[in-house]
């Protein structure tokens, strides 16, 4: 096998981890691959949420749950109820919004999807690498966060190079494992702080102090809660995993991802309120710092502080294999992502099907995002949770509308004001992320304009079928010599295909008893790359019509021509008049409206299509 055989291997199975094998997991063991990226979160987390909100950590962590279980979670509910294949939101939107407004919308969240499962790789590896460099056991010479952070990113590409499998036993293990020795430190931390009773009240007094009452400190934490967003994320994972649920139908399978959403929502809600009350309590404000100790990693820093260096560096391989994982859970959403969508719109090109090419992007990315952010878990905060915010809002859009003529529009529009405004607040506070996201964005615009504009002139048509009557037409051809004219669809009046049937016959020399066959191709959306193209036939006077309906007229023109020298074969005849216009100008309508110079871009469709001109169809303009 040849390097570019390797790397194309699964070139014919575009969609990721699906299929019917991958469909025989219980939900509980999905969650658990969710999970690697929903709570390995756990990780910094809490560290993230003081640096944000101080004292108000648990109030507005508080305020983070309720909106995960009464917001995030009712959501996700219905996106999994409306694509219970995995399409997610982005499907969902995609579907409500037609041709080019439709395909730029998906292209935009695309880009928020990019920089959320980027980031999670990144960000998650260098959390790993600060709890590898951070633990007393690692040796000096190891202890550099960038180099532990690209060795972690290259052994995560590794293992999709080589090929992704039994995914889902590892996260088991891994996830069951975290969560038993997160219960175990969240109860040590807990123990502490009702051993040492004056905790919780210096804590109040420092609030009191430092905000006054109640009803400020509420409005603060309302304010601040988008700062820790970053434990939101997870449930767009969720969705994306769906084919993987064992599910006896449709209906078992969305019952089934509800089971998972809930079960995780609930478990994450309890770590978090949990963890955010020890971790503020029991760690000196100035150990959350840059360079201090619990920076980045309080849990692991709570670990080592009150169950000593063994079980503490337990905790830390157990936090690093999760957090490595993460990027794996990341990876595994960008492969069924991008394939699902962008070669379908033509906006990339065809070997972004296969997995392996996509897997060397996506960590040539990671590792240049990794240099320009030095491997800083708090510096990517804020792209993290940018990008999770936008894809929850766009799902709670997307769900609003389609409930819009029930009763429960209200509730669902509350929640997506909700999440519009913790995504404003999250902007505006850490406005890093949108600026990484717009990054994102405008690479996916700018590429995918550039690969629709390389690949406009493939053939595009995926198949020709034609109607019995049609088909019984071209049999009855005397010769088997088909001759088509290309006719834009208007009149309907004999009168004028008699002039266009002289003028083709004069121009041609071809004798009276050869028989012409208009071809009409109605435009359809444009915006669409790929499409069956359907052959009907109807006589008009003595003239034999046959009409199509394509996204690109010139393309349609090629694939006809195509299949009539394969059905007939013989070479078939094209008569075409030059297009008038500036040629730039006929060339955007092509790219963009699917028309233009017609007998040109048919041309040069059938040349790329068919490498001998011996058996090319013969194309006439006049």
């Amino acid at each position: 096998m040849t390097f570019s055989d390797w790397l194309l291997d699964d070139l014919k199975l575009p969609k990721g981890v699906q299929g019917k094998a991958a469909a025989e997991n219980a939900w509980w063991r999905v969650m658990c691959l969710t999970g690697v990226d929903y709570f390995s979160t756990l990780g910094y987390q809490p560290g993230i949420a003081y640096l944000a909100a101080g004292m108000l950590s648990p109030l507005a962590t508080l305020v983070l749950v309720l909106i995960t279980l009464f917001g995030a979670l009712p959501v996700y509910s219905r996106v999994a109820e409306a694509s219970p294949n995995g399409q997610g939101s982005v499907g969902m939107l995609e579907k409500l919004f037609p041709e080019w407004s439709g395909k730029t919308f998906v292209l935009i969240l695309l880009g928020f999807a990019t920089t959320d499962f980027v980031i999670t790789m990144t960000l998650s590896a260098a959390d790993a690498a600060a709890h590898f460099t951070q633990n007393p056991f690692t040796p000096d010479w190891m202890k550099s966060q960038m180099a532990v952070t690209l060795v972690l990113l290259a052994m995560l590409g590794a293992i999709f190079l080589k090929g992704f499998k039994e995914a889902i036993g590892v996260a088991v293990v891994l996830v069951g494992a975290y969560l038993a020795l997160n219960v175990v430190v969240t109860f040590v931390g807990i123990r502490e702080v009702l051993a040492h009773p004056q905790l919780i009240p210096n804590w109040k007094n420092a609030l009191f102090t430092q905000h006054g009452n109640p009803l400020a400190m509420i409005g603060i934490s309302l304010i601040l809660f988008p700062k820790l967003a970053l434990g939101l994320s997870g449930f767009e994972t969720g969705v994306a995993v769906m084919p993987l649920i064992k599910g006896e139908d449709l209906g078992a399978r969305i019952r089934n991802t509800r089971k998972l959403l809930i079960t995780a929502a609930v478990i994450m809600s309890v770590f978090l309120i949990a963890t955010s009350v020890i971790t503020t309590l029991l760690i000196e404000p100035k150990k959350f710092q840059d360079g201090g100790e619990a920076n980045g990693r309080a849990l692991a820093y709570l670990a080592h502080r009150y169950l000593g260096s063994a079980f503490g560096s337990v905790y830390d391989a157990s936090t690093i294999l999760i957090l490595a994982f993460a990027g794996a859970s990341a990876m595994a959403g960008l492969l069924n992502l991008i394939p699902r969508y962008l070669p379908r719109f033509g906006m990339a090109p065809e070997w972004a099907r296969a997995s392996r090419p996509l897997v060397l992007v996506f960590m040539a990315i990671a590792v240049t995002v990794t240099l320009l952010f030095r491997a800083n878990v708090d510096a990517q905060g804020g792209a993290y949770a940018t990008g999770v915010l936008v894809l929850i809002t766009s799902a709670a859009f997307a769900v609003t509308i389609s409930v819009w003529k029930k009763a429960l529009r209200w509730p669902f529009l509350a929640i997506a004001l909700i999440f519009v405004y913790t995504t404003l607040m999250n902007i505006y506070q850490r406005p890093e992320g949108i600026k990484i996201a717009s990054f994102f964005i405008g690479a996916m615009i700018v590429t995918s304009l550039i690969s629709r504009a390389m690949r406009s002139t493939e053939l595009r048509i995926c198949a020709v079928e034609m109607d019995a009557q049609c088909e019984m037409l071209l049999r009855e051809d005397r010769d088997q010599v088909i001759h088509i004219v290309a006719r834009h669809p208007h009149s309907e009046f004999a009168e004028d295909f008699d002039k266009i049937d002289e003028r083709v016959r004069r121009l041609n020399n071809l004798r009276d008893d050869e028989q012409l066959y208009f071809v009409e191709v109605e435009r359809g959306d444009a915006s669409d790359f790929e499409e069956t193209l359907h052959v009907t036939s109807e006589c008009v006077g003595k003239h034999y019509v046959l009409r199509a309906k394509s996204p690109v007229v010139a393309n349609a023109f090629a694939a006809l021509l195509i299949h009539l020298e394969k059905t007939t074969g013989k070479l078939p005849h094209g008569y075409f008049k030059w297009a008038e216009g500036n040629p730039v100008g006929n060339l955007m309508r092509f790219l963009f409206l699917g028309e233009g110079d017609v007998a040109l871009i048919t041309h040069e469709v059938l040349r790329r299509a068919i490498a001998d001109p011996a058996h090319r169809p013969v194309i006439h303009v006049s």
